[in-house]
């Protein structure tokens, strides 16, 4: 019988006003009973809720007065005045809907409208050649905030080609935006499929360790990062208390890993790092600053086989190696928790400090640790 025309929907809303029952609506119209739910159905919604406008924007009343302005002849700096806008936004408003000649109040204020409206359809859904970019640099373990530094730089006459980390994200965690793929947030450091708050922090009570110099007694070069030179280091382990050295040169955040395939014990961790240490130059061997673990108790033997003073943090205050911290961070997403170390040969190692050290830092402008280092030399 084709669809409910309006004299029909007239005539329900006039019986469904009046208290008739629905069995009486079936005689009344001779429609099936499906049918004359849905009408009903359609009759009890709400109202459709206009669009809330934010007061920076035109109301509607403002584009009229815009409207008339324009048919008059008036200037748009004139405009501006009556209506209490500043010209560059009456001048934004009028070109973006057809200039002086073709303005209109209620189209503007349709288009205007259209714009508004959200969900609005993700760029990286909408432009494959900056999702295929990005998707790569994550598949190389770059994080959101450094592929989005790194765009403006590479293609700094292309708009297309620029996205904030923040939409990155947003891409990764919503997979109902379909902009990038599920599987890729397995290559941020957290691997977290979601946001979550920090977590709490567990501190560990250390050993006491002999004759070991605070960091209060460091140079104050060290300390401002004003000569390279000077590193932080730390062990980091995985599974079966497998183990490797990270060491982070301050200035230019470049990392150094040492396999200790001797253990964790604190002679084998000063012969790896006294063999990795000795390999540098001399301008690089100042300083190393290091927690109160007790892999350094022979400190005194590393100093004096690569000349290099050892310092000691505070309790508890992982931020005195922040450079540190921060490399150790990145380093699990080439190497989680469920790392066997014993397995991971030095190469290896070398081989994921190179690709770290190539990588572009927020904290050095953009520029890699490899790019600080080298100009630090020069």
């Amino acid at each position: 019988m084709g669809q409910i025309t309006e004299e029909e929907r007239r005539r329900i809303a006039e019986l469904v006003a009046g208290g008739v029952p629905p069995w009486k609506l079936l005689l009344e119209v001779n429609r099936s009973r499906h049918a004359i739910g849905r009408a009903v159905v359609a009759l009890c919604r709400p109202a459709r809720r206009e669009p809330q406008r934010s007061a920076l924007r035109l109301s509607l009343a403002e584009r009229e007065e815009i409207s008339r302005g324009l048919a008059a002849g008036q200037s748009v700096r004139a405009i501006a005045r009556g209506v209490g806008r500043p010209a560059s936004a009456v001048c934004r408003e009028v070109a973006a809907n057809g200039g002086r000649e073709r303005y209109r109040a209620c189209d503007a204020g349709r288009r205007a409208v259209r714009r508004m409206r959200r969900p609005k359809p993700a760029k990286l859904a909408v432009c494959p050649r900056l999702r295929e970019v990005v998707e790569g640099k994550l598949e190389l373990r770059w994080p959101p905030r450094q592929i989005a530094a790194w765009l403006a730089l590479a293609y700094p006459d292309d708009p297309e080609m620029r996205v904030s980390h923040q939409t990155i994200y947003l891409s990764l965690f919503v997979q109902a935006r379909g902009a990038l793929r599920r599987e890729l947030f397995r290559c941020l450091r957290t691997g977290r499929a979601r946001r979550r708050p920090q977590g709490l922090t567990v501190h560990n009570g250390q050993g006491k360790i002999r004759g070991m110099v605070n960091i209060a007694a460091r140079p104050a070069e060290a300390a401002d990062r004003a000569v390279p030179g000077h590193w932080e280091g730390d062990t980091m382990f995985g599974t079966g208390r497998s183990t490797i050295a990270t060491l982070a040169e301050r200035r230019s955040r470049f990392v150094i890993l040492v396999a200790l395939p001797g253990g964790h014990g604190a002679e084998a961790v000063v012969d790896a790092l006294s063999e990795a240490v000795t390999t540098l130059p001399a301008q690089l061997r100042r300083s190393l600053t290091w927690d109160r673990g007790t892999v350094m108790a022979e400190h005194a033997r590393f100093s004096v086989a690569t000349g290099v003073p050892v310092y000691f943090c505070d309790s508890h205050s992982p931020w005195q190696r922040g450079s540190n911290e921060n490399s150790n961070g990145l380093l699990r997403q080439y190497f989680p928790r469920s790392t066997d170390f014993k397995a991971v040969t030095q190469s290896h190692l070398d081989q994921v400090a190179a690709e770290l050290n190539d990588r572009p830092r927020q904290t050095l402008k953009w520029k890699s640790p490899s790019q600080a280092l080298d100009e630090a030399l020069q």
